[in-house]
């Protein structure tokens, strides 16, 4: 998997098609990400000892291959590539415009 916690990602699949987020937390041994504000659910919370229960509404996992980079030079969906630079460390860039997402 080749994003990185805060890129800024747009949904290409499912319920919340062409919405746009930054990446909150990765799962690399399930292939899922989360975004912030996206594949909202509502969890039932069971009272206990402090507290009542109650709903809280927060962000679900969503598979890897539902989500794409968005290019901070075209602002347009793009995949992702790797080169290296001139210290010889490898580095990500955007297809579409080849500018570095690192």
């Amino acid at each position: 998997m080749n994003f990185k916690t805060g890129d800024k990602v747009v949904v290409i699949a499912g319920k919340d098609k062409g919405k746009e987020g930054k990446i909150v937390k990765i799962f690399r041994d399930e292939n899922k990400v989360i975004v912030e504000n996206i594949n909202m659910i509502k969890k039932h919370i069971k009272p206990n000892g402090q507290n009542a229960g109650s709903i809280v509404e927060m962000e679900a996992p969503i598979h890897a291959s539902n989500v794409m980079i968005i290019d901070p030079k075209t602002k347009k969906r793009t995949r992702i590539g790797h080169t290296t630079d001139k210290k010889n460390n490898k580095i990500r860039i955007s297809r579409k415009s080849n500018e570095s997402l690192d």
